[in-house]
């Protein structure tokens, strides 16, 4: 089990990620940007630390390598990015790897499978996982519509990478596919 966690956000997924701390006997860390030393997640943890430049608070949450600073400083072994800002990025679970610290979560290696659908969805048809029927990605607009005219209706199209569902668009009508594909 782990000594100390740095959790590497803020508000309510942070609060949650101490009391998970503290139930189960372990110190916690805050960190947040000048901007945020008034909120509650920093008085809700067991040490604070500030990180970042004045001006740019989300950025701070965004730095990979001043959180793993504050982790080293502080002697917390466990690293827990929770939602979002560096939940899915690679670099965290890395700069962890190589500082001796325990990411919690995906490592590396699965953040960068799964941070582009389409290798996503290669791997886990390569693993024998049922996906959902669906069409190469492409760039070109004329050759994904008529790749999905197979497709039964309604389809989603989605960008291949990013987007945690925004940009998504449901498609009844085969008349608006292309249009949803250019957008």
């Amino acid at each position: 089990m782990f000594k100390k966690v740095l959790v590497a956000n803020r508000g309510e997924i942070a609060i949650r990620a101490f009391r998970a701390g503290f139930e189960l006997g372990a110190k916690t860390v805050a960190v947040f940007p000048y901007e945020d030393r008034g909120s509650e997640h920093r008085l809700k943890a067991d040490e604070a630390y500030q990180i970042g430049e004045l001006g740019h608070p989300i950025r701070a949450y965004l730095d990979p390598d001043a959180i793993v600073e504050v982790a080293k400083q502080s002697g917390a072994d466990a690293i827990y990015p929770g939602y979002g800002f560096l939940s899915e990025n690679p670099a965290l679970a890395e700069a962890c790897a190589r500082a001796g610290i325990t990411f919690i979560g995906p490592s590396a290696e699965v953040l960068t499978l799964t941070g582009n659908k389409a290798t996503a969805i290669a791997a886990a048809k390569a693993a024998g996982v049922p996906t959902l029927q669906s069409v190469e990605p492409s760039t070109d607009v004329d050759t994904l519509v008529s790749a999905a005219s197979a497709l039964p209706y309604p389809l989603f199209v989605k960008a291949v990478a990013g987007g945690g569902g925004r940009g998504m668009r449901r498609v009844d009508d085969p008349d608006k596919l292309r249009e949803a594909v250019a957008a």
